[in-house]
């Protein structure tokens, strides 16, 4: 049976990690068994921040329609609660859009949700 020789796969392998390694620092960048340790580490970053980015988008958004809501004499969760009562869909990132880009169509919202508060 012929011999076979592995170094194309190897190399291949070894070519991606180092690929992904590129602009790492010292060792990282050209020693395979660093970079590999390096890069799935990067991944294992990658992989929990992009759940934490939505996290950290949800509360920017509370923050922002908090504040919006603070100068029409109301609380966020008041706000929020109103909404629901009034029966108005709008999502969180939506409502801080109008809160910081259209103050009228928000304050608008508000009415809506002061009126539904009052009403119940």
């Amino acid at each position: 049976m012929a011999r076979v020789k592995r170094g194309t796969t190897t190399k291949a392998r070894h070519k991606r990690v180092l690929t992904e390694a590129k602009g790492y620092w010292g060792r990282r960048k050209n020693t395979i068994r660093v970079a590999r340790q390096a890069v799935e580490k990067a991944g294992q970053y990658a992989y929990r921040d992009r759940k934490v980015r939505k996290r950290k988008f949800r509360g920017l958004w509370i923050q922002r329609i908090n504040a919006a809501v603070r100068t029409e004499d109301l609380t966020y969760a008041r706000f929020m609660h109103g909404l629901k009562l009034a029966g108005v869909e709008l999502d969180r990132k939506v409502l801080a859009d109008l809160a910081m880009n259209e103050p009228e169509a928000f304050s608008a919202v508000v009415a809506q949700s002061k009126d539904a508060l009052s009403k119940a």
